[in-house]
């Protein structure tokens, strides 16, 4: 079988999982966020917490309950690294150094897992699981809690109330990301994924020293990890590595578990507005930026011209033999497009255009499907954006599902896109200006631009993935990417929750001869329009430094 034809083979058993578990996982969960009931458990936690999941919150409250529980998360996680040398199963390693452990508390808890460690050289058992796997869940929770409160803006109308942030935030964890995660875990398990809490293990003598083997809860971390759009990996080669990511069945079911929740998701939003054609219309936006970006990534790797890449068959600088051109270039637009970060391959090895597919991938603010939760409200604002430049265009009040885009609408949405794209670029102009930069890159030239925008891109679009030839792990890297990931996070939300307060404060306007039909294909493809040009006119003078000179060139 040629290599082009496993890889076609492969998407579409992928694309028959993902439309398999598209409805049943749509419905249920749209029952999770409008059902009334509370488990027992969840009374329990509720009760240890000290919230009422009974009372409706606004915005600034249910805001004030999403950055509180990050804050908390942050210091928590911080404070578990700092005292790891004195916490039992540390496996002997010693305090995470201050700058590193704020960027990694950051980084967890804003659902990035950006990781400037190596992880089965610097994290013991209780901070790897007790720590990072527990803000795997919660962190991707919240997320899914955010772009549920938005679509309640959607759906009600004459009340700011939203929902309560401590039920979803519980709800999502112990009844969408715990049950999955188990059934993940065994699959892996049974695919050869490790799972157990030994220690340290040396193995033999390679090349006159020795050579170590951690053990470590990776199989429940790894599928959490895929499953929650997280990324961050238990050791340093991530998905790369045969204890994470065994062969090509295992490959196929992580890539499957980190999109089946976002693109479930439009069917959830469908059912809580009461048209599933609407969540169908947002489905299929997604679908062909996903399938473009795949076609584009398999043709880039395997059609470069050279010696070397004939005998070989494609780009395999950089890739697993186990999985090859194809099962890398779906991994990679899938965690590229998704806020996941996972690799299972050198993403810097990529050719020019190739990393320029992954860049352009999370510059479109990884929403197709993009991250749990972050993926759909991304979405809805960039439907926003679609329907006032339609308005625009007709001389016509811009309405989206019965709710009229006004001023106040559209300034939060403007605030949403912008907010990232103005981080990045920032970040990245300082840091190039920095003459300590040029210490921490690998090359020089157009490659070596593209791993600071990538760096920068990858921190506040809370993806974590990296062109790895960059050193990231020095006190500016660490801090300025953490802060990155921080305001990328949480200042994007702010405006999603203060558009969802808004809409859901608005009376519903009946539909007429004029009103934009926003669950038909004319509207998909102003919508897919809408994102390319917003992100390529933001991104591309960037892009043009990077990867596409490099491509050009090569």
């Amino acid at each position: 079988m040629s290599p082009v034809l496993s890889g076609v083979l492969q998407f579409a058993a992928l694309a028959v999982a993902l439309g398999l578990s598209y409805r049943p996982l749509g419905d249920y969960m749209a029952r999770v966020y409008s059902s009334d009931r509370h488990l027992r458990v969840e009374k329990w936690i509720y009760k240890a917490v000290g919230a009422n999941p009974n009372t409706e919150m606004r915005w600034p409250a249910y805001l004030r309950g999403v950055l509180a529980f990050s804050a908390v998360s942050v210091l928590f996680l911080y404070l578990l690294q700092r005292l790891q040398g004195h916490l039992p199963g540390s496996l002997g390693f010693v305090a995470i150094p201050a700058d590193q452990a704020f960027n990694t508390a950051a980084s967890f808890v804003a659902n990035t897992n950006w990781q400037s460690y190596s992880g089965e050289q610097s994290m013991g058992h209780v901070v790897q699981t007790g720590g990072l796997a527990v803000q795997n869940f919660v962190s991707a929770s919240v997320g899914i809690a955010v772009a549920v409160a938005l679509v309640r803006g959607f759906a009600r109308s004459r009340t700011g109330e939203l929902g309560n942030f401590w039920s979803d935030l519980v709800r999502g964890t112990v009844r969408i990301l715990l049950p999955i995660s188990v059934i993940g875990a065994l699959v892996l398990v049974a695919c050869g994924a490790i799972q157990n809490f030994s220690g340290i293990h040396e193995v033999g003598q390679f090349m006159g020293g020795s050579q170590q083997w951690n053990g470590g809860a990776v199989a429940s971390q790894e599928a959490i990890k895929e499953l929650g759009t997280n990324g961050g990996g238990y050791f340093n080669a991530n998905s790369a590595h045969p204890f994470e990511n065994p062969n090509g069945l295992s490959n196929l079911f992580e890539i499957f578990l980190i999109l089946v929740i976002p693109f479930a998701l439009t069917r959830t939003f469908g059912r809580m507005v009461g048209s599933v054609k609407q969540g169908y219309a947002i489905l299929a936006t997604m679908v062909t930026i996903w399938v473009g970006f795949t076609a584009l990534m398999m043709w880039t790797e395997f059609a470069h011209h050279g010696p070397a890449f004939d005998v070989a068959g494609g780009a395999m600088e950089g890739k697993e033999t186990r999985f090859g051109i194809s099962g890398s270039s779906i991994f990679s637009v899938a965690t590229t497009l998704t806020s996941t970060g996972a690799v299972n391959s050198f993403h810097s090895s990529f050719t020019g255009f190739g990393g320029g597919l992954q860049l352009l991938g999370m510059q479109l603010g990884e929403i197709a499907p993009g991250g749990t939760g972050s993926g759909l409200y991304g979405m809805l604002i960039m439907a926003i954006i679609a329907v006032f430049i339609a308005g625009l265009m007709v001389g016509r009040t811009p309405e989206y599902l019965g709710k009229k885009i006004g001023t106040r609408e559209i300034k939060f949405a403007a605030c949403y896109i912008l907010i990232t794209p103005a981080l990045v670029l920032t970040f990245t102009a300082i840091a190039m200006a920095m003459p300590s930069t040029r210490d921490s890159m690998a090359n020089s030239g157009a490659h070596g631009f593209s791993e600071v925008l990538y760096a920068y891109t990858s921190g506040a679009n809370n993806n974590g993935s990296a062109f790895a030839g960059l050193n990231a792990n020095t006190e500016w890297f660490n801090t300025s990417i953490g802060l990155a990931m921080l305001l990328g996070r949480f200042l994007p939300m702010v405006f999603v929750l203060a558009l969802a307060g808004s809409l859901a404060e608005q009376k519903p306007i009946p539909e007429t001869a004029g009103t934009l039909r926003t669950n038909k294909p004319l509207f998909t493809g102003l919508l897919v329009g809408t994102i390319l040009i917003v992100t390529g006119l933001t991104y591309f003078p960037a892009l043009a430094l990077g990867p596409l000179a490099e491509g050009l060139a090569s």
